[in-house]
């Protein structure tokens, strides 16, 4: 209940700028685990590139974890709250197809953080595609199948 409490603040100061990079996180509702298979996974991978091949971002980088992705763009032709609403919707709706589930899949909001000019991205990008590797899903970032960043 703690995320639902705190979701406005999610919002709290939320500016979307074309040209600018974000690194944006959404996580499943309650943690559960729906993006555990390679099958399910592909479906928040296939949401990322509808959304770069509409225009509305380009995707640096992005890693799809079993309760949550994290995804560092670019943000083109869209507000963020618009990006991340389609997005989510997206998903959860093949998702939900899919699995034959009902009901919502994400947590109310999403973080996003924008990336400063100084700031690394490629190390950022290191950064997203190694959170396999930091929780225990893999021993090599190689050996997990739901990554992906233009610069590795």
């Amino acid at each position: 209940m703690t995320e639902l409490k705190h979701a406005h603040r999610l919002r709290t100061g939320r500016y979307s700028e074309p040209g600018q990079i974000y690194l944006l996180t959404a996580v499943v509702l309650n943690r559960q685990p729906l993006f555990h298979d390679f099958k399910s996974g592909r479906l928040v991978v296939d949401a990322l590139k509808t959304a770069e091949q509409e225009g509305f971002a380009t995707s640096l980088a992005w890693v799809v974890m079993p309760d949550h992705f994290h995804w560092l763009i670019e943000l083109q032709n869209i507000q963020l709250p618009s990006l991340m609403a389609r997005t989510k919707s997206r998903i959860a709706v093949t998702l939900n197809r899919s699995a034959g589930r009902q009901g919502p899949v994400w947590q109310h909001g999403y973080h996003d953080r924008a990336i400063r000019k100084e700031e690394d991205l490629q190390a950022v990008a290191r950064y997203i595609v190694a959170n396999p590797l930091r929780a225990g899903l893999v021993e090599r970032v190689g050996d997990y199948p739901l990554w992906d960043a233009i610069w590795l």
